[in-house]
């Protein structure tokens, strides 16, 4: 698969509690798409599946097409929801598992964070890999250990499918990223503060 240079995370842990609003969620991601985002991955670790649910289904419904839409987690929710794919960690359902529910059309992402776990991801079903943390990253309560941009380059060299960088990136850091060898960046934070116009800056960046 080609996979974006930018690959956008919105998470709603990210969103202040009175703002945790479907339509916040909504208009967020739509910004992101006006600044050129292409896939959007939605991440919910702190609502309901009830919640989550209805976030997801809004997202589809008015996106429409415009996006790739990626299910953090939940196989059953991106079923649900009509989502392109769904991305697991090293704590969820497995990969197998995971493909099982989605079937072979879909796509299926697994979170690593060393090269056992990536070489164990690279033998498995999934389509692309993510790998990280590469730099200090805010998005986790307890964070795996920086592998940095030499790990980075020992992943790259570790398999051939598609790798996502995670973990602290920015557009001051994105493209070092990229020439380490990852084939696009997962990024949240960076995002946050202005969407349309910091995804923009990343699509500028990430030529």
């Amino acid at each position: 698969m080609n996979l974006p240079k930018l690959y956008a995370i919105v998470d709603v842990a990210c969103f202040a509690p009175p703002l945790r609003t479907t339509a916040a969620i909504v208009d967020y991601a739509k910004d992101l798409i006006a600044g050129g985002a292409t896939l959007i991955q939605y991440r919910n670790k702190v609502g309901t599946t009830r919640e989550m649910l209805s976030d997801a289904r809004e997202l589809r419904r008015v996106l429409g097409n415009d996006v790739t839409l990626i299910m953090n987690d939940r196989a059953d929710i991106c079923m649900a929801a009509g989502y392109q794919g769904v991305h697991v960690g090293q704590d969820d359902l497995s990969p197998d598992g995971a493909r099982t529910v989605i079937g072979a059309d879909r796509i299926l992402g697994v979170s690593t964070h060393n090269l056992e776990q990536l070489q164990t991801a690279d033998a498995g079903p999934a389509d692309y890999i993510a790998f990280g943390p590469i730099f200090a990253t805010g998005s986790k309560r307890n964070p795996d250990a920086i592998v940095g941009l030499e790990g980075l380059r020992a992943a790259r060299a570790a398999t051939k499918k598609p790798l996502v960088a995670i973990g602290g990136i920015t557009r001051a850091n994105a493209r070092s990223v990229i020439e380490a060898g990852a084939d696009s960046v997962a990024v949240i934070a960076d995002l946050l503060s202005s969407p349309a116009k910091v995804a923009e800056e990343f699509s500028r960046l990430l030529v």
